[in-house]
C-alpha cells in the first residue's frame, strides 16, 4: 500500500514535526472527500434547476441565486478558513466544517421554499469554506517530496472530477425521482455521506497545526469581502434583475476596496503583523504566476459546466441523466492524465502544462465542430471524442497549477497558501457562471442566436484561454527533473513540480 509520510507534534498542540507516522490511503481519501463533497455541490444544482423551477416556483433571479448563494460565501471565507485551521488545528475544522456541510445539505433537502433554499445553499458554502482549506493545508503541511506532489495530483483529479460527477449525480438523482421527492435528493444524499467522513476524519486525519499561528486579520478580512461580494453579486445578479443601481455601485467599490486591500496587508506585513493574504506569499514565482493563469482557467472550467448542462437539456432535449452522461468521457479522461501529472512533470517539466492545455483547445474546437454537425442530434457517443481529448488536457492542466502554486508555500504557511489558491479558485468558477453564463444566456434568448450558437461562443472564449495559456505557460517556474526527498525536515518547495526561484 502506498504511504504518505508527516510528522505531528504529540497531541496536535504546535506545529513542530516531532514524531514520524504514515498516512493511509483512507487518510489521504477522507480528506480528499471532503474536498469531493464541496466541488460536487457547486456544480450538482445545474441539472436540477429546471426542477427546482417547476417545484418552487423560483425566479429567475432567485435560480441564479441558487448557484451563486453557495459559491460567493464559499469564495469570501476560504482564506478566513485556512487561517483558522492554522490557529485551532486542521483536522479540527475539517471535520467542524464537514459537520456544519451535513447539516445544511440536509436543511436543503428539506427546504420549503426557494427563499429558504437559497439561505441553507449560502450556509452550506460558508461550511464548505471551513472544511476545504484544510484539505490542501494538511497535505502540504503532513506530506514531503513525491508524495506530496502525489497527492495534490489527487486532489486536483478530485476536483476535476467532482464538477463532473456531481452534475451527473445531479441528473441521476433528479431522473430517478426517489420517493417522488425530485431534486431533493440531490442535498439529501450528502447526509449519510458527510457522517461517514466524519467517522473517518476522527480516526485516520492526522492532527497538525501551524507552529506560530496567526492572529485574525479582521480589517483584511472585511476588506476582501467587500471585494468578492462587490464583483460576484452584481455580475450574477445584474443581468436577471434588470441591472439595478445597487448593482452598479457595488461594481464602482471594487476598485478602490481592492487598493486599500492591498495597502492594509501591506503594511501589516512590514509591520510585522499577520495580513490574512500576505504579499510575501502572493510574490512567490510559482503562485504569482500560477494565479495569473488559474483564474482565467477555472471561469472557463465552471462556465463550460454551467453552459453545457443547459445547451444538453434545453437544446438538444437529452434530459437532467442524459445530459450528465455525454460528461463521463471527459472525466475519465480527466482521471487518467491527471493521476499521472506528478510523474509527467517531474520528466518533461513545464512543457506538460502547454501540452496539456493544447489538446483542451483541440476538444473543445471538435466540440464546437460536432454541435455544427449533427445539432440537435447529439448525444453521449457523437460527443465523446472531443469530450475525452478535453478532459485529458485539463487533466494534465489542473493538478499541476495546483502544484505550481503550492510548490514554495512554507509548511507552517500551508493553510494560508491553501486558502488563498482555493479562493481563487472558487471566486473563478463563480466569475465564468457570472459572466460567460449570463454571455450565453444573453445570446440564447436573442433572436439571432440559439442556444448551440450561444454555447459555440462560450466555447470560443474557452479555447482562446487555451491558447494563451498554451503560449504562456513558458512563463511559470520550470520544474527540477528529479525529486530529492529529505526525511528530516518538511521540505517547502516541492521538487517535482517547481524549480525554487
Amino acid at each position: 500500500m502506498t504511504t504518505l509520510w508527516y510528522r505531528v507534534a504529540p497531541g496536535g498542540h504546535d506545529g513542530r514535526m516531532t514524531g514520524q507516522a504514515t498516512l493511509s490511503r483512507l487518510g489521504l481519501a477522507t480528506v480528499l472527500l471532503g474536498a469531493f463533497l464541496s466541488i460536487a455541490d457547486f456544480f450538482i444544482v445545474n441539472v436540477a434547476l429546471p426542477t427546482i423551477d417547476t417545484d418552487l416556483h423560483a425566479s429567475a433571479a432567485t435560480l441564479e441565486l441558487v448557484v451563486a448563494g453557495y459559491g460567493v460565501p464559499y469564495a469570501l471565507l476560504l482564506v478566513l478558513g485556512g487561517r483558522l485551521g492554522d490557529l485551532f488545528g486542521r483536522r479540527r475544522l475539517f471535520m467542524l466544517g464537514m459537520a456544519s456541510f451535513t447539516v445544511c445539505s440536509l436543511l436543503c433537502g428539506i427546504a420549503p421554499t426557494a427563499v429558504a433554499l437559497v439561505a441553507f445553499r449560502a450556509a452550506q458554502g460558508a461550511s464548505a469554506a471551513l472544511m476545504v482549506p484544510q484539505v490542501l493545508a494538511t497535505i502540504q503541511a503532513a506530506c514531503e517530496g513525491q508524495r506530496r506532489a502525489k497527492a495534490i495530483g489527487l486532489y486536483g483529479a478530485t476536483a476535476g472530477v467532482a464538477a463532473v460527477v456531481g452534475q451527473l449525480a445531479g441528473g441521476a438523482l433528479v431522473a430517478a425521482n426517489l420517493g417522488g421527492q425530485g431534486w431533493r435528493p440531490i442535498f439529501l444524499v450528502n447526509v449519510p455521506i458527510g457522517l461517514a467522513g466524519l467517522v473517518l476524519a476522527r480516526r485516520f486525519v492526522p492532527v497538525t497545526r501551524s507552529a506560530a499561528p496567526a492572529r485574525i486579520d479582521w480589517l483584511g478580512t472585511a476588506l476582501l469581502a467587500v471585494v468578492v461580494l462587490g464583483l460576484l453579486v452584481p455580475l450574477t445578479e445584474g443581468r436577471a434583475l434588470g441591472w439595478p443601481a445597487w448593482s452598479f455601485a457595488l461594481l464602482a467599490l471594487v476598485v478602490p476596496a481592492a487598493l486599500a486591500f492591498v495597502l492594509v496587508e501591506r503594511r501589516l506585513e512590514l509591520a510585522g503583523r499577520h495580513p490574512i493574504v500576505p504579499p510575501s506569499l502572493i510574490a512567490l514565482p510559482g503562485m504569482r504566476r500560477g494565479l495569473v493563469f488559474a483564474v482565467p482557467f477555472f471561469a472557463g472550467f465552471g462556465a463550460f459546466m454551467f453552459v453545457s448542462a443547459l445547451t444538453l437539456q434545453r437544446g438538444a432535449h437529452l434530459g437532467p441523466l442524459r445530459s450528465g452522461l455525454a460528461l463521463v468521457p471527459m472525466a475519465v479522461a480527466f482521471l487518467l492524465t491527471s493521476l499521472s501529472t506528478a510523474r509527467l512533470a517531474a520528466r518533461y517539466g513545464r512543457r506538460v502544462l502547454a501540452v496539456g492545455a493544447f489538446l483542451q483547445g483541440v476538444g473543445l474546437v471538435g466540440l464546437a465542430l460536432t454541435l455544427f454537425a449533427d445539432w440537435p442530434h447529439v448525444n453521449a457517443l457523437n460527443l465523446a471524442p472531443a469530450m475525452i481529448v478535453a478532459g485529458a488536457g485539463q487533466g494534465l492542466v489542473m493538478p499541476l497549477l495546483f502544484g505550481v502554486v503550492l510548490a514554495g508555500v512554507p509548511a507552517e504557511r500551508a493553510g494560508v497558501g491553501s486558502g488563498i489558491l482555493t479562493t481563487t479558485q472558487q471566486t473563478a468558477l463563480a466569475l465564468g457562471v457570472a459572466t460567460l453564463g449570463s454571455l450565453y444566456l444573453s445570446l440564447s434568448a436573442s433572436s439571432s442566436l440559439g442556444v448551440r450558437d450561444a454555447f459555440v461562443v462560450v466555447l470560443a472564449v474557452q479555447t482562446a484561454v487555451a491558447a494563451v495559456l498554451t503560449a504562456g505557460s513558458r512563463l511559470l517556474p520550470e520544474p527540477a527533473r528529479s525529486p530529492a526527498p529529505q526525511p528530516q525536515r518538511v521540505v517547502a518547495p516541492e521538487p517535482a513540480l517547481e524549480q525554487a526561484a
